[in-house]
């Protein structure tokens, strides 16, 4: 796929885990994989079992009762040949959320909810995310800063009550979320920032969560590298996850870039996302960045979710991805 070995974790892996996916193996296929994928922790090294063989999955990880999903990329106002109809596969998607087992508790939406910033694709937008069956919680996307005011129309509707540029954080069910903001005066290609105030306010914000607190932090451009010659990171995202390292479990989900690429440094655990709108290229694998064409009839399995499970106990998050036609 053009990345080998990109992206991958220095730390020492887990003799206990060697006959699961290596790392180096993992980020090769993941971002095109076709199923489902629950994700376990063990020793702090992601395992992974296809959603169809429930039977290898620990009996744990399918009855915790607290779970949320993950929504990104809806680019709603997007019409070219990659997908000329995103509000479809948005619709899709809801579906597969509404037609969970079991209602998540909330749902993460990593930005670029609108292509182009107008006011109709969010007006829109609005009224197919009434469609969940659970609280939306947003940060922007580059898209959704396109207007004349410079993310104003994202703000009014969705920075109410929140800092600088629309970060903020909040707890459910013994969870503390933090929602980062890394597009403003993003420039394509080169890397994003969080900047010195939000840096601040984040240190601020940890100091009054315990190191054993689950932590998920979401943002919409990777805060760890991902490929620095398409602007896939955050240039000051170490400072952030160096904040992080105290806690126990922290899980940083992110968008952006239309596949699910995960990795693992000691605790922390980073997982980009599909998109609902349209398929990227896999990182160096094309001249640059952009949505990208595949035959209509495998669209959706480019596309889909993420639904993340905490376990009651002293367990990490679980991740579980699951494509629009699975």
């Amino acid at each position: 796929m053009g990345y080998d070995g990109f992206g991958e974790d220095k730390t020492t892996e887990n003799p206990r885990n060697s006959a699961d996916l290596s790392r180096r193996n993992f980020l090769k296929c993941s971002a095109w994989a076709g199923t489902g994928v629950l994700w376990a922790m063990s020793g702090g090294i992601p395992r992974a079992f296809a959603l169809d063989d429930s039977t290898k999955v620990p009996d744990a990880l399918l009855t915790g009762n607290f779970h949320f999903v993950q929504l990104s990329d809806s680019h709603i106002g997007f019409n070219k040949e990659a997908n000329p109809d995103p509000i479809k596969t948005l619709q899709l998607a809801i579906g597969k959320v509404n037609a969970l087992p079991k209602a998540p508790s909330l749902i993460l939406h990593t930005g670029d909810i609108t292509h182009l910033s107008k006011p109709e694709s969010f007006d829109t937008a609005a009224q197919l995310f009434k469609g969940l069956p659970a609280q939306v919680h947003y940060v922007p996307g580059e898209h959704d800063t396109l207007d004349e005011g410079g993310g104003k129309l994202y703000l009014a509707r969705y920075g109410k009550g929140t800092l600088g540029n629309g970060w903020y954080s909040f707890d459910s069910n013994g969870v503390h979320f933090i929602a980062l903001v890394n597009v403003f005066n993003y420039q394509p290609g080169h890397m994003a920032s969080l900047g010195a105030d939000q840096l601040k306010w984040l240190a601020d914000d940890l100091r009054s969560v315990q190191q054993s607190t689950p932590v998920v932090v979401f943002a919409h451009i990777p805060l760890w590298t991902v490929y620095q010659p398409w602007g896939w990171g955050t240039e000051d995202g170490d400072q952030a996850i160096a904040l992080l390292r105290k806690f126990g479990s922290v899980t940083i989900l992110n968008g952006h870039i239309h596949q699910v690429i995960q990795k693992v440094e000691g605790n922390i655990t980073f997982h980009t996302a599909r998109g609902t709108a349209y398929p990227q290229p896999a990182p160096g694998a094309a001249p640059a960045p952009g949505p990208m064409t595949v035959p209509a009839d495998r669209l959706r399995s480019y596309l889909g979710i993420t639904d993340v499970k905490a376990i009651q106990g002293n367990h990490p998050l679980a991740l579980m991805d699951s494509t629009l036609d699975s």
